[in-house]
Formats: structure tokens, sequence, C-alpha cells
């Protein structure tokens, strides 16, 4: 099972051009994917840097046929023109799915502070490994509280889904609205973190759980124990980062870290102000 993660700027390159032509090209140069898990995924939304207010959920999904694509609005506001400008992430899925939910992180006001909604989007896979959940979000950029805030939401989501992996369904449940899916507890989060490897945030991800759940790894630490990450930001000149930095991550559960055998990043392509992250698992 192959996983890629990339950030794309609502398909802005570093040339300033929107072209997901160019996303997707990219995309399929660097392998297989069973699983791609895109942020900054943009519909109707004109007034974004280089935007013609693209429908990228559907111009991707006609570049990616055979996979689901589940998309969730972090941000959904009108357009002035009488519809509406959404701006979120997306998850492409080869892999049958189950039920998906799409998690409202908290936005806490501060006012000293620019920040906007954020989304956790989150499917059920089967997958050769095993059914697991597959989640992928982008976290707030401007402000350490909230993306400690946004952490402890989605731990706190992960502790949910454990629990909801032991319930036993009732009979009287099936076939409504009542009947419980599968929800397992092995589980990969991935996206774009906005902290470097060597910050807080990304130990208060690892770290273990109050009830025993499965806790998460890092797959960069999985892989190259005691070696720094690898940039996924500032490979090419950007101005919120003054020297290269990882703020791209692949967190799995312990269940899934012997699974791991691969991870790539793609250092050399400017479609995207972040560069592309896969996994390799068998």
């Amino acid at each position: 099972m192959k996983l890629l993660s990339w950030n794309i700027q609502w398909g802005r390159g570093m040339d300033g051009r929107v072209d997901l032509a160019r996303i997707l090209q990219t995309i399929r140069q660097l392998g297989d994917f069973d699983l791609i898990c895109l942020q900054e995924v943009a519909v109707n939304f004109p007034g974004l840097p280089g935007s013609r207010g693209e429908d990228e959920v559907a111009e991707l999904s006609a570049g990616l046929p055979g996979y689901t694509a589940i998309y969730g609005a972090a941000t959904d506001v009108p357009d002035g023109r009488g519809g509406r400008s959404q701006f979120g992430n997306a998850l492409f899925s080869r892999l049958p799915v189950g039920q998906v939910w799409r998690h409202l992180l908290p936005w806490p006001a501060e006012p000293d502070a620019p920040s906007m909604q954020r989304v956790l989007v989150e499917a059920v896979v089967e997958a050769d490994v095993g059914p697991l959940r597959v989640m992928t979000t982008h976290l707030e950029y401007y402000s350490q509280r909230q993306r400690e805030i946004h952490i402890d939401a989605i731990r706190r989501l992960h502790a949910e889904a454990c629990a909801m992996s032991k319930r036993i369904p009732l009979a009287e449940e099936a076939g409504g609205s009542f009947e419980v899916f599968p929800r397992p507890a092995e589980a990969i989060l991935c996206g774009d973190m906005n902290f470097p490897a060597w910050a807080a945030e990304r130990m208060r991800i690892l770290a273990p759980f109050a009830g025993g759940e499965p806790l998460f790894r890092d797959a960069w630490e999985v892989l190259h124990p005691g070696e720094p990450h690898a940039p996924t930001v500032g490979i090419h000149k950007v101005d919120f980062v003054d020297r290269p930095e990882c703020f791209d991550f692949v967190f799995l559960t312990e269940g899934l870290a012997g699974c791991l055998k691969a991870q790539g990043i793609d250092a050399l392509t400017e479609a995207s102000d972040h560069q592309p992250v896969w996994v390799e698992l068998a």
C-alpha cells in the first residue's frame, strides 16, 4: 500500500501559476499510489492568488479515474455571486472506502494572530495490511496555541475511534442511520502540520495515551532513527521559513509501524511551495 501526502497550495507552483494538470503529472511521475491526501484544495475561490475559481476537486477527480474522492471543506463562505467558495483537504482512495468523517477542528478566538478554520478528513479503508483509518489535516500556521488545541482534538478523536473499534454492533442498529460501521484502531495521520520536526507539537502527537490507545509513531523516525528529518519546505525559497524544514509528516499507529517499508520525499518539484511525501507499507 502506498500513500502520498502533499500540500498543493491550491495548485499554485513556485512560478505563481495555478496548474492542476502539473500537480497530477507530478503525482503520476512519483508512483502508483493507493491513497492520495492533498491539503489546500480549493473550489470556486478566485480570491486566491493565481486562481480562476477552479473546481479543483472536480479537476483532480477527472485526472484520477478509479479513485473515490472525499473532500472536507474547512472554509465554506459565500462567493459574492450567489455561490460558495470552499477550501480544505481532499483524500482520493483506490482502496474500498467504508465510513467517512469530516471533523472541523476547534477554532478559538485569538485576536492577535491570523487564523482560519481547519478540518480533519478521516476515512476507513480496506488495505492489504488490514482495515485502517486514514486521516489528513492542515494545522494552523500562525499560532502554536491553536496547533496544540488541534492536536489535542485529533488525539481525542483517535481515542474515540479506538473505543468504537471494540464496540459490538446491536442487531436493531442494522440497515439504518444508527448502523455502526467498522472504525479500526490502526490509523495513519498525515498532512501539513505547520511545525518543524524539532517542535514540541510533534512530541505532543507522539505522546502516550492515558487510556493505553495505540500511540502514533513518526514514519521518518521508524525508518531513520536518530537522523534529522528531510526538509519538505524551504528547499525552494519561500517566505514562511528562513531555512529548509520538515513541516509535512506521516504518523502511523504502532501496529502499522512494523509494516512500514519506505518513505520518500520529492525535493525537485516546484509545483507547490511544499514537497510531496509518501510512504509504502507491506
